[in-house]
């Protein structure tokens, strides 16, 4: 037990390095590439204290090289799902049992593992698996999920501070207790990050997880693994499996001890899954916890009023770093006709200087998307647009999978606000942006809240306060994240706490404490030092 209230070490957000020509750190990333993509690596899952392979492997291939072969996954079915929550229950006790100072000590070091001797191991799986540039790997996958474990750690100092007030001769405390039973992690392939927050936020808290990867993430989520376990996380208190959704979650959505689901993806899948569960209710010991980012349409409107070369780099950037793969990249945009041609000029110069290619070039921008499965369903949106009259591919639209999954930096010129790129998620490197009328800004505010069902992130651009204030207040629902002068994404740890609304999701902030607060169940405690023993109260007296 504690013998001592605790400090933790502050929490300061990663500095990001620049892989600058000739930095140690670029030297360091390079040599880790050409090592682990010169090997394959066979890949099992992680339940309980085993490391368990079933034969039933399935490759790992980069995106852009998709001929490749990085190594082997073992692919498990529903018996193994239930080895998971039985490893997951078995390990629970000692674990809920163990000083929040201990599970702090183990995210702590898992940080600085990550900050130092792991670093560019995550990056480069990142890199390799994931077809993140350098760049988009350092701020994913080292320094958001370092920032992840450290600013976790202090929020749940500070929730376990949060204590009610006593009264005389009285003591009022609250605990703050992991659920009964084991959550389920759900994580998706384009944040190495999130796939380590998802099952880490809720074992900080006390809980067992049983964790399923992304197919597509598993090559860098198998590096998480060995950083959880040489930082002394307990056997158990994360398994890890490899099994396709609906083996999941058949035996997981039927289990009594479910107690909560962490979950990033899509709003469709996210919307099955919060039914199922509240089909299966009465199966359950508790209401499970049902926490979910998902889809997003995110957006950027100009005012008049903004300069032009902002709104045109946030749009270069918002929308086609990581080929669009981000739940907060730009996908609609809205211009005042006063200002187009300004910024399509400078996103036409941006367009014509920005390489696409492998990863391991440092200087492509650009990388491929994820898999076939999202080419063709990004690349369909395209073929469609080059037939519609409502809209004109722009900028881009070729597209070759022959080698790597890759797809041009494309922008649509929407003639129809409520075209179909305008409305629906695409989640790869497509813009489309509508050209309004200067001075139907307002009217415009209206139409940018109502397109779309989502509400993840926007953008408004403008150097006039009177419209930012509007802007602020009309699209106030629109956004869980929102930005004024500045591209919608990339959002920090312990700065912009992330989270949407609407077909977003349930908008509980990663990277805040109220996130942490829907992984645990609190218990008020009182105790009386001086217990009445009479039962009688003075309004019985009459005289």
């Amino acid at each position: 037990m504690p013998k001592g209230n605790f400090v933790i070490p502050k929490p300061i957000n990663e500095p990001v390095k620049g892989y600058r020509a000739g930095s140690a750190e670029k030297t360091e990333l390079k040599a880790m590439l050409h090592a682990m993509k010169s090997e394959q690596i066979d890949v099992p899952m992680y339940i309980g204290a085993d490391e368990v392979r079933t034969g039933h492997t399935v490759k790992i291939s980069p995106p852009h090289d998709h001929q490749h072969i990085l190594g082997h996954f073992h692919e498990g079915d529903a018996s193994h799902v239930t080895q998971a929550i039985d490893a997951a229950l078995a390990a629970k006790d000692a674990w809920a049992k163990l000083g929040w100072e201990h599970r702090a000590s183990i995210f702590l070091k898992a940080a600085d593992l990550l900050a130092g001797p792991y670093r560019a191991k995550i990056n480069a799986a990142t890199m390799l698996a994931q077809s993140k540039n350098p760049f988009q790997a350092e701020i994913d996958a080292a320094c958001e999920l370092i920032d992840f474990f450290r600013f976790n750690v202090a929020y749940m100092q500070d929730l376990y501070k949060q204590q009610p007030e006593s009264s005389p001769q009285v003591w009022n405390r609250l605990e703050y207790r992991p659920l009964e039973g084991f959550v389920f992690a759900l994580t998706p392939f384009n944040f190495t990050s999130i796939a380590g927050n998802l099952p880490g936020a809720p074992a900080l808290m006390g809980n067992t997880v049983v964790w399923k990867p992304a197919f597509t993430q598993i090559y860098s989520a198998q590096v998480i693994m060995e950083v959880f376990k040489e930082a002394g996380l307990p056997e158990g208190v994360i398994n890890m499996i490899y099994v396709d959704g609906p083996t999941a979650g058949e035996v997981i959505f039927n289990h009594p001890d479910f107690a909560g689901l962490h979950f990033t993806g899509s709003t469709g899948v996210f919307r099955h899954l919060w039914r199922t569960i509240g089909q299966n209710i009465d199966r359950y010991k508790s209401y499970p916890r049902i926490v979910g980012e998902t889809g997003g349409k995110d957006f950027i409107l100009a005012h008049p009023s903004a300069k032009a070369k902002a709104v045109a780099t946030a749009i270069t950037r918002g929308g086609f770093e990581f080929q669009g793969q981000k739940c907060s990249a730009v996908s609609r945009v809205y211009v005042p006709n006063t200002m187009w041609k300004e910024v399509w000029d400078y996103v036409q110069q941006d367009l014509k200087e920005i390489k696409m290619g492998d990863p391991e070039d440092f200087t492509n921008f650009f990388n491929a998307v994820i898999d076939e499965k999202s080419f063709d369903k990004i690349t369909a949106y395209i073929e469609q647009a080059k037939k519609d009259d409502v809209v004109e591919v722009i900028a881009g639209g070729k597209h070759d999978k022959s080698k790597g999954y890759f797809i041009e930096p494309t922008i649509l010129l929407a003639k129809d606000p409520m075209y179909v790129t305008m409305c629906e998620e695409i989640f790869g490197p497509v813009v489309t942006v509508y050209v309004y009328q200067a001075e139907r800004f307002e009217e415009t505010l209206e139409l940018v809240d109502q397109t779309s069902p989502y509400a993840l992130t926007g953008a408004i651009f403008s150097q006039d306060r009177y419209a930012i204030d509007l802007a602020t207040r009309k699209l106030e629902n629109a956004a869980g994240n929102f930005y004024i002068n500045d591209k919608p994404t990339g959002a920090v740890v312990g700065q912009q706490p992330f989270g949407g609304a609407r077909g977003s999701g349930t908008n509980d902030k990663a990277g805040a404490m109220m996130n942490l607060m829907r992984w645990v169940s609190a218990r008020t405690i009182k105790e009386n030092f001086v217990p009445p023993v009479d039962y009688r109260y003075p309004f019985l007296e009459e005289k």
